[in-house]
């Protein structure tokens, strides 16, 4: 059933139970698939870790690696769905590893965090964790210290009333124009934490204040850009992909077991996506993303399974099994 529904995710591009029962295969009534859906949905034990576990076992990697943290919302009618989502960067993909869905809407709270790198800390050792990138929702002193206090180094943007060395960010871009290249300070208090900060402004003017407690202070600025491969993810499991918004499932369980079936059908598209050549356009950047070249790839395959030629979605599907028993 698990496979039914993945294979009936990339095949609708859409999360809703009635698009995925159409693409289902056999003779039952649409009606009848829509209840076993939602029967899978309501009992089935899958659960965030145990995906995490095929996921890192599906992409290997021989060093410490990143990882981002952020959160999406959405609302049905007027219950909000919040979701804090831990995700790990694979060959400049980010990738969803664990959820903790929020009881309310709005930012998450400390303890929730640390209760999501604990479970992060039962698949991972600290020093498999190279940096974990951070927006500036995910500050405070507990928190910044309790990452330090687990093994785990940050990279995170600041507020402009954030102290650093006991002054408020702000009062460090006084005398640094918009026009000036930046500001780098090493070594200073941020959140308990002694980090090395970089201060600057966007193209917009507006204040674009980092910190991290690893790595050199002129690294800071190019390593938090890897931040934004999460607004990727997230826009690929909603608008651009699979309408995840669409879903009319609210409760915890359910909406959890729905992102475990979009990780693994994410995963796929990217190791599959990984296989396919991409022109350039002008600017020298890919005319499509891994994730688009593989839904595309992978749909193809199973359309051409229907007309009896397997050969092709087999061969795709080998690359889970190849690395599953590695």
């Amino acid at each position: 059933m698990l496979s039914l529904v993945v294979l009936a995710l990339l095949q609708a591009k859409d999360v809703r139970h009635a698009e995925l029962a159409e693409r289902f295969l056999g003779s039952a009534q649409t009606s009848s698939v829509i209840r076993r859906i939602e029967r899978f949905f309501d009992r089935h034990p899958l659960c965030p870790a145990d995906v995490a576990r095929v996921v890192l076992t599906l992409l290997p990697s021989t060093r410490p690696r990143e990882f981002i943290l952020d959160r999406t919302n959405w609302k049905y009618g007027q219950i909000d769905v919040n979701v804090l989502l831990f995700a790990v960067l694979w060959r400049g993909v980010a990738i969803p590893l664990l959820v903790e869905l929020l009881p309310h809407g709005g930012s998450s709270d400390t303890n929730l965090r640390h209760t999501l790198m604990d479970d992060a800390l039962c698949l991972l050792k600290p020093s498999e964790i190279q940096v974990l990138y951070a927006d500036r929702e995910f500050l405070g002193h507990v928190w910044i210290q309790g990452l330090a206090q687990r093994g785990i180094p940050i990279c995170v943007r600041l507020r402009t009333d954030t102290p650093v060395d006991e002054w408020p960010a702000r009062d460090w871009l006084q005398d640094l124009k918009p026009v000036n290249t930046g500001l780098w300070v090493e070594d200073v208090e941020v959140c308990g934490q002694p980090m090395n900060v970089t201060l600057t402004y966007t193209q917009d003017g507006e204040a674009l204040i980092i910190a991290s407690n690893t790595g050199s202070v002129t690294k800071i600025q190019a390593g938090y850009r890897k931040r934004f491969r999460i607004e990727c993810l997230f826009r690929a499991l909603k608008t651009k992909g699979f309408k995840l918004e669409s879903t009319h499932m609210t409760l915890h369980d359910h909406v959890e077991r729905l992102l475990c079936l979009l990780t693994l059908t994410y995963v796929w598209c990217v190791l599959v996506g990984m296989l396919q050549e991409c022109p350039l356009k002008r600017h020298g950047r890919r005319a499509w993303s891994v994730v688009t070249l593989g839904l595309r790839a992978l749909v193809r395959s199973i359309s051409q399974a229907a007309d009896h030629d397997a050969e092709g979605v087999l061969t795709l599907i080998k690359l889970l099994e190849l690395s599953g028993s590695a």
